[in-house]
């Protein structure tokens, strides 16, 4: 194992998937890991791609998502510190359905696929906890899908934001600011730019958020809550 790793080791166990783990699946991951460092667009892997395993983001942030033939980005998500990703393709041995793309300069764990095999082969009832993890992304799959279809625009953008913040529903470690351009947010939530952009000056001017270039702060998450559901004007 890389020594470094240690110093990661309290970060993965903040989130409730790591923290959950058996201490001996835990130690294992760890003991079998590298590091990996990306650049600014630099691909973890592409759509298409056969498995390599599972990674955890260290450091920086982690876009998912595709693009079309067209050149049309559809953006699902922007993982921080703590997320695992590739945890699909273990399940169905098919190759990796999206793209997954480093924000800025990140730093990952790779879990080799050898290795994961290897312990799934030697103590199957791991298998189970793997599975939390892919059940935990389908219901916030779940979830982001009915935001989109249900709620109105200035909703979604709340909604979303919140999402973002308290950490996608534990895959990643909760953050009050929030690294992502008004563009990949309007991917995201399917809008214009025009509109996220006028939809975030009404929550800055409430005060309920600051902005700054690249960068979303949340000011008041209490108040952010209310207008994901429709309990503040924006």
């Amino acid at each position: 194992m890389d020594s470094r790793l240690l110093h990661y080791r309290p970060q993965l166990e903040s989130t409730p998937w790591f923290r959950g783990l058996p201490v001996e699946l835990q130690d294992y991951l760890m003991s079998h890991a590298t590091l990996l460092r990306l650049e600014k667009g630099q691909l973890l892997y592409r759509c298409g791609d056969p498995s390599y395993g599972l990674y955890a983001v260290l450091e920086g942030a982690l876009s998912v998502g595709t693009v079309g033939i067209d050149g049309k980005e559809s953006l699902l998500a922007v993982l921080g510190p703590t997320a695992w990703v590739g945890e699909i393709s273990m399940f169905d041995g098919l190759p990796r359905p999206h793209d997954a793309i480093a924000v800025n300069r990140a730093l990952f764990m790779h879990v080799p696929e050898a290795a994961l095999k290897n312990l799934l082969d030697a103590t199957p009832r791991y298998w189970r906890d793997f599975a939390l993890l892919m059940a935990q992304r389908l219901r916030l799959s779940f979830k982001s899908t009915e935001s989109l279809a249900l709620q109105p625009a200035a909703q979604r953008i709340a909604s979303r934001l919140l999402l973002i913040a308290e950490g996608y529903d534990g895959l990643n470690a909760v953050q009050s600011k929030i690294r992502l351009s008004q563009d990949s947010l309007a991917s995201m939530v399917s809008l214009s730019r025009q509109t996220t952009n006028q939809l975030l000056k009404s929550l800055e001017s409430q005060q309920i958020i600051s902005l700054k270039f690249g960068e979303i702060q949340i000011l008041d998450i209490e108040r952010l809550r209310a207008a994901s559901v429709g309990a503040s004007r924006l």
